[in-house]
């Protein structure tokens, strides 16, 4: 149980990025209308135009970049970030900042979430919003650090005890990154979950050139949470609605991760649990289509299906344009929201397909995905790596006619 005073955390004053001090992720004007810079700096960026306030993280390769950002810019910005003494502190920093109101990230690699489990679960059976980054690096264990790869895509989804529903955005670009980081916070408060930002080596460490237009800061995704209602007692639990009420200044809240009632009350009472837990699942899984972020290449005609996500979906682009130069067929799935699976969207687009390809950096673990929502007749192949290097538009291309 937690119990929790919001003073200093809740809406936290914020200064214009231009006033960031030098070296900072603020665009350097004399650049014009292009930006170079790295996935590390626009998700820093993304986060604090998206009103983050917290930070906390331990250092890891290929991750340090966004916690180097993050602690330098937001003190700048009237936020606090700090380095924990270990990943397991270090979320557990973010959990209680997040339910004393602020808006709060972390980011880590694969042996950092693996130490993100149990708070994880804390996460989702006691409602926070809160954002964490994955940047994927070749496993298990310590791995290749250096080395790039999507080899967590399902732990992040059966991370947690009991085998309820996340939400995980997959960017594939720098530009990508700061949208889709800032999506992630809106969706974190619309539906109090810790949501998932499913990134790799290559899209956080590389830098790439970008047209500032496509870094402009665009209006939210969801409306503003309001603020919550002055009511005592407030019920942290007891809104049915999807909307997290904010906790009012000076007031005490009660936060468990044990199972609870709508005061915050731990409980065993059968028919109390049962409601909790369904609405655990129901409140990700009934929205689903609201929740599908995908964007659909569809070429007339075309017999063969390619899907990707993250950087392995650039590659993905690239071997359309070599098919389609050789006067063949095809079309591509670029899947953002990776979890919950688009399920709708998937099969819409595998529709009168022969063949489907998918292409990722682990030994096919989102092609799972993709082999149960197929249909019978439809053939389900991967094209996969696990050497550390990134898959080449050949390679994939080579897969679009057996």
């Amino acid at each position: 149980m937690v119990v929790l005073s919001c003073r200093g955390l809740c809406r936290t004053p914020r200064r214009p990025r231009e006033v960031i001090s030098e070296g900072s992720v603020t665009p350097n004007p004399t650049q014009g209308d292009r930006e170079f810079l790295d996935g590390a700096t626009a998700i820093a960026r993304g986060a604090l135009d998206a009103g983050c306030t917290f930070f906390a993280g331990y250092p890891i390769t290929p991750a340090s970049g966004i916690l180097t950002h993050m602690l330098r810019e937001l003190p700048a910005v009237g936020g606090t970030g700090l380095q924990g003494e270990d990943e397991i502190a270090s979320i557990g920093f973010c959990i209680g900042a997040a339910l004393s109101g602020a808006r709060a990230m972390t980011a880590s690699s694969g042996p950092g979430l693996a130490l993100f489990a149990e708070n994880i679960g804390v996460g989702i059976m006691a409602e926070v919003p809160l954002v964490i980054v994955v940047v994927q690096r070749l496993g298990p264990a310590t791995g290749a650090a250096t080395a790039g790869a999507q080899g967590d895509v399902q732990t992040m989804r059966w991370i947690a005890s009991g085998g309820y529903p996340v939400i995980a955005l997959a960017p594939t670009d720098v530009a990508d990154c700061y949208h889709l980081t800032r999506r992630a916070f809106e969706l974190a408060e619309r539906f109090r979950v810790p949501v998932f930002l499913a990134t790799d080596k290559d899209v956080v460490m590389n830098t790439d050139t970008v047209p500032c237009s496509a870094m402009a800061s665009e209006p939210a995704d969801w409306p503003e949470i309001p603020d919550a209602v002055d009511v005592t007692p407030l019920r942290p639990y007891g809104d049915p609605t999807l909307g997290r009420h904010r906790p009012l200044a000076e007031q005490l809240l009660r936060y468990t991760a044990s199972s609870h009632d709508e005061h915050g009350q731990i409980t065993k009472d059968p028919l109390v649990l049962d409601t909790l837990n369904r609405h655990l699942m129901a409140k990700i899984e009934r929205r689903v289509d609201e929740l599908t972020h995908i964007d659909l290449d569809a070429d007339i005609g075309a017999r063969t299906l390619l899907v990707s996500y993250g950087v392995s979906a650039r590659s993905m682009r690239e071997a359309v344009a070599l098919v389609r130069s050789a006067g063949r067929r095809v079309s591509a799935m670029t899947v953002y929201s990776l979890w919950p699976v688009p399920e709708s969207a998937l099969r819409l687009a595998m529709e009168g397909m022969e063949r489907v390809v998918v292409a990722e950096l682990n030994l096919g673990q989102y092609r799972r995905e993709v082999e149960r929502l197929a249909p019978r007749d439809v053939d389900v192949v991967g094209v996969h790596r696990v050497d550390g290097q990134l898959l080449t538009p050949a390679q994939i291309a080579s897969e679009v006619v057996p």
